[in-house]
């Protein structure tokens, strides 16, 4: 795929990933990368996150999402690809 088109993937990440700010790191980091979408507590005690933008945009955001914030302990990110959402910035939904 051609690395200007823009694609939208969602990733579910589990661990301990809740009460230690991993959706303000991932908003952080998305920001940082150009890109779009939403973070959300979902739960089940996971993560969810949807993010619009470039193949090589994502991967380096999935990369980081695998890692985590100091605190937290990622077990797995689940990625999947997805219909994009309308964002104009990368947001933390409550």
């Amino acid at each position: 795929m051609d690395a200007h088109l823009r694609m939208t993937r969602r990733h579910i990440v589990r661990g301990h990933v809740q009460g230690v700010g991993f959706r303000q790191f991932a908003q952080r980091r998305a920001r940082e990368l150009g890109v779009t979408g939403t973070v959300r507590n979902l739960d089940d005690g996971t993560v969810e996150v949807i993010a619009n933008g470039t193949k090589p945009q994502l991967d380096a955001l999935a990369g980081d999402l695998h890692l985590g914030p100091l605190f937290g302990e990622v077990h797995g990110v689940t990625v999947t690809e997805c219909a994009p959402i309308k964002a104009r910035d990368f947001s933390i939904r409550y």
